[in-house]
């Protein structure tokens, strides 16, 4: 495969600003803590920060609400600080990525605030604004679509006698990205970070940018994001990615990947398939954070290794020497993994399994801040003790006909908030987050899982990640080989294979607590490979298999002709 053969040597960790490290005690986090921690990242083996947004925001969804795409938030510092960590970053050779959001903006962006003065102002069609309908006397939205976050996705503006779209929040207006002076706008957004030094950008729902022309209802109407076929992956995403990649990223060496629900692996190659139509570097999946729920984390469902696998192997055969994989298994839009596919009995060893399942497939790794530390879920007491605007939105449905102490418990297990509570970096009060009582709640298991206890200690999950990783980057065929499933119906193993013409990596995981018999696939002689990764010690082969322990990791190499 051809490419920027650094995107697929790297490996890249997730800043959510706000709850990462607070550097100057007001118990928010900030590019002073950011700038403190640098050493910490690049320690991990990591070659790269994505930062969750860092612009203006009134935070109504915690910063993916933007008043101002070229300054940086007044909690988290200014333009001449993020240019020291820029700076930082690129002296300890680490790259830098920016969230771009332009789907939406918040309605205190100086653009929304001028569309909704009248008909005639230049703003107006910046975003989309519809007269109502009338049915029986009644006014009512320009059509049936509801939104993702907060009931139906119309807001009716008194002054205006019309309604604006919002896909999400009522406070992020969608942007109408078939205006030309709209898009323009983004290619401005996208070369002022560039000419600072910023190292590419990942991109926000980015499938969404385009709506079928007349917005029409959308029928059969489905329980939630009712109109979804009307404004994803619309044929102009890629045209409109195209314009932004000819005009504007080709001219830097940088990198894209497009954060892309509801997209499957088919869908993704339109994207990223090498060759003169590709327009981004890669894409971020969900099907693989849905083997424990459907469509959404808060319909929940019993955890299905089955569907996480076929997921998984879904997105490396189809890309297969054809586009390059983004993978994941924590971010800020989801829960904590080890609580979700994991065991928080066995946190430690499910927390390396996890590890190791997903880093040495083929792709791109991202790793999410505490997830190298085995942050788990939060749960709180009450539902309002969740900030999230999705976890309430999702609430007020779900308490329309299940009882409270239901709902509370859904919450609890689902919530994005559980990802977004303070980093836990010590013992010390708050976490070592802040000397100050931070804005949302720490995890009362802060003493026990933080960076400080485990930096020593050779055995932590900590060090595991930077082992894996270092791994990672010393095994031709945890970078470049092929990838194979074997015994796809397993309910208790995920077991793969990677492989190049000198060397061959065989990952086996458990998925179990159970002590379970686990035998080599055909043609695989355990005895001539040699264990390389594991999270137990005193591991023994009895005839060409084993008998597994809890949430085991193995992995195995052969190397040479023999491979």
């Amino acid at each position: 495969m051809e490419g920027k053969r650094w995107v697929r040597e790297m490996a890249v960790y997730q800043i959510w600003p706000r709850s990462f490290c607070d550097g100057n005690g007001d118990g928010i986090g900030d590019l002073w803590g950011v700038l403190s921690k640098l050493d910490y990242i690049k320690s991990l083996g990591v070659d790269a920060i994505w930062f969750s947004p860092l612009y203006p925001s009134p935070n109504a969804d915690f910063g993916y609400d933007i008043s101002d795409y070229k300054n940086i938030h007044p909690d988290y510092g200014d333009l001449d600080l993020f240019r020291r960590v820029l700076d930082g970053a690129h002296e300890r050779g680490l790259r830098v990525f920016m969230d771009l959001v332009v789907n939406h903006t918040s309605d205190e962006h100086p653009w929304f605030i001028e569309s909704r003065k009248g008909r005639d102002n230049p703003y107006h069609d910046y975003y989309f604004w519809r007269p109502g309908r009338e049915k029986n006397g009644r006014r009512l939205p320009p059509n049936n679509w509801t939104s993702i976050f907060e009931g139906g996705a119309w807001e009716y503006d008194e002054g205006l006698d019309e309604y604006y779209l919002h896909l999400f929040a009522k406070k992020q207006p969608d942007l109408n990205m078939d205006n030309p002076r709209v898009r323009q706008e983004v290619k401005d957004i996208l070369r002022f970070w560039l000419d600072m030094g910023v190292d590419g950008f990942r991109e926000d729902v980015i499938p969404f940018i385009s709506k079928t022309p007349g917005l029409p209802n959308c029928y059969p109407k489905t329980p939630i994001a009712n109109g979804m076929k009307h404004y994803v992956n619309r044929p102009q995403v890629h045209q409109y990615l195209m314009e932004f990649k000819r005009e504007v990223l080709d001219h830097y060496d940088c990198f894209t990947v497009g954060e892309s629900p509801m997209t499957t692996p088919d869908t993704a190659l339109r994207y990223i398939s090498e060759g003169p139509e590709q327009v981004l570097d890669e894409m971020i999946g969900f099907s693989h954070m849905e083997a424990d729920c459907f469509l959404t984390d808060t319909i929940q469902r019993p955890f299905d290794l089955r569907k996480m696998k076929k997921a998984f192997t879904e997105w490396q055969t189809k890309l297969a020497d054809r586009a390059w994989p983004a993978l994941y298994i924590e971010n800020h839009d989801h829960p904590r993994i080890i609580s979700r596919y994991g065991s928080e009995k066995y946190r430690v060893e499910s927390g390396k399994m996890l590890a190791a399942m997903y880093i040495l497939q083929r792709g791109t790794p991202f790793i999410y801040q505490g997830q190298e530390l085995g942050m788990l879920n939060i749960e709180l007491p009450k539902i309002e003790d969740y900030p999230d605007v999705m976890a309430q939105n999702n609430a007020r449905i779900l308490s329309r006909f299940l009882p409270k102490k239901t709902v509370l418990r859904l919450i609890q297990k689902s919530s994005r908030d559980s990802a977004r509570t303070p980093v836990q970096w010590s013992a010390e009060p708050y976490a070592g987050f802040s000397t100050h009582e931070p804005w949302f709640r720490v995890n009362d298991n802060y003493t026990e899982i933080n960076a400080a206890a485990q930096e020593n200690d050779p055995d932590s999950l900590l060090n595991f990640y930077r082992k894996l990783l270092k791994f990672r980057k010393e095994h031709p065929a945890a970078l470049w080989g092929d990838y194979t499933e074997h015994d796809p119906e397993s309910r208790d193993f995920y077991v793969y294979e990677r492989r190049t013409e000198e060397q061959r990596l065989l990952v086996i995981c458990s998925f179990s607590d159970e002590l379970l018999r686990f035998d080599a696939p055909e043609g695989v002689d355990l005895e001539r490979w040699k264990l390389v990764l594991s999270n137990y010690d005193f591991n023994f082969i009895i005839e060409n298999g084993f008998t597994t322990r809890p949430w085991e990791l193995r992995v195995y190499c052969l190397d040479g002709k023999q491979a």
